[in-house]
């Protein structure tokens, strides 16, 4: 089996622990950058970053990268990559990508421009002026950054975090990626409570059971690469064994909760269609009263910042009352709360002992950590 290299685009702030978890995989050459991990891996192991990782955005298959300071450069270097060894003759091979601080300031002149060149490549390799581009979908993916030019096979299809378990959302919902980081970040492992009393549509109790139960995140859902001949389809069976092989069986004491019922209602529905409604409990509650019983666990929360779903004074009042309420607990219990609003400390009434900067989409937020 030949060796591929593959790109991980993360959410700024998560790369470090994604990259934990392709490290955690057993694949070499692990290497975290901004908003990006890299390693490579085996045709095997395709399958199984998409399956397993929590944390990433999707999996790249990375042909190539070359210098690119004008239109030709982009166009040659395109074409000398092996684009035949992964797409057939009718396959698929739309465009997109970026530009950031290059000369090709022009995305949709660099899409074009990449496009020409894999048809030129590909119909030269199959002896064909027109390709018919009727078969499986190939993503083809570009980064253009200052003069280096990066080019790419999505194998994901939609987003890694679109796990199968969300048909709906309810307002300003929190990216699935996002939750399970603050999860990890956290260092949850099943242990102790976990307790979320803002939990909306239940996206961090539902990823808190999935890492509690090892359970792959990807195990509901299908990826484009699953349709590319090149690939032989045992892959994709033996990384689903081998995720479930490794699931735990246990009891966990999860929680979330929310001050609106039809929210609570579609974070059950959620749980269940994300096969983990039995190790998840979801009640109306409202988090200014919010009490757990026993001397630690932790809560990890992500509440209205503010911004979007509420106005700023209604936000600030709720962190007082919340502050107020987390007094209450007992010293044992630990807290990691996802916020955008700048004064969160001094509303709240308490200094973190931690911060780390994360993005909630575009978004701009810190993880307040009170341990």
């Amino acid at each position: 089996m030949s060796e591929l290299q593959f790109t991980i685009p993360t959410l700024f702030g998560l790369e470090g622990i994604c990259a934990d978890e392709v490290r955690r995989l057993g694949l070499p050459q692990v290497r975290a950058e901004n908003g990006r991990v890299l390693c490579t891996g085996s045709e095997a192991d395709l399958p199984r970053l998409n399956l397993n990782v929590r944390t990433g955005e999707r999996v790249l298959l990375t042909l190539g990268a070359f210098p690119a300071r004008d239109f030709d450069a982009l166009f040659e270097g395109t074409k000398a990559l092996p684009w035949e060894r992964f797409i057939p003759k009718d396959g698929q091979f739309p465009v997109k990508g970026h530009s950031l601080n290059s000369a090709l300031r022009s995305v949709p002149a660099c899409q074009s421009i990449v496009k020409k060149a894999v048809a030129a490549r590909l119909g030269d390799k199959y002896g064909l002026r027109t390709l018919p581009e009727a078969g499986a979908l190939h993503q083809v993916q570009f980064a253009i950054m200052g003069d280096e030019a990066v080019l790419m096979l999505d194998t994901s299809g939609p987003g890694l975090h679109k796990r199968g378990y969300r048909a709906q959302g309810v307002a300003a919902p929190l990216r699935e990626t996002l939750a399970a980081g603050l999860v990890l970040l956290s260092r949850y492992k099943g242990r102790g409570p976990l307790c979320d009393p803002f939990c909306g549509s239940g996206t961090i109790p539902i990823e808190a059971a999935l890492i509690a139960k090892n359970r792959a995140p990807g195990l509901n859902r299908s990826f484009s690469a699953q349709k590319w001949g090149w690939l032989d389809k045992k892959f994709w069976m033996s990384a689903a064994d081998e995720a479930m092989d490794q699931e735990f069986d246990g009891e966990y004491e999860i929680w979330g909760g929310d001050i609106d019922p039809s929210a609570v209602e579609l974070a059950r529905h959620n749980a269940q269609l994300a096969e983990v409604d039995e190790l998840v409990r979801f009640g109306v509650d409202d988090a200014t009263r919010f009490h757990w019983g026993g001397l630690y666990g932790r809560v990890v929360t992500n509440p209205p910042y503010g911004e979007r779903v509420m106005e700023r004074k209604e936000a600030e009042e709720l962190y007082r009352a919340f502050g107020r309420a987390w007094d209450k607990f007992p010293e044992g219990w630990k807290l990691f709360l996802l916020s955008s609003h700048t004064e969160f400390e001094r509303t709240f009434g308490k200094k973190a002992d931690k911060k780390r900067k994360l993005y909630n989409g575009m978004l701009k937020c810190d993880l307040f950590m009170y341990l």
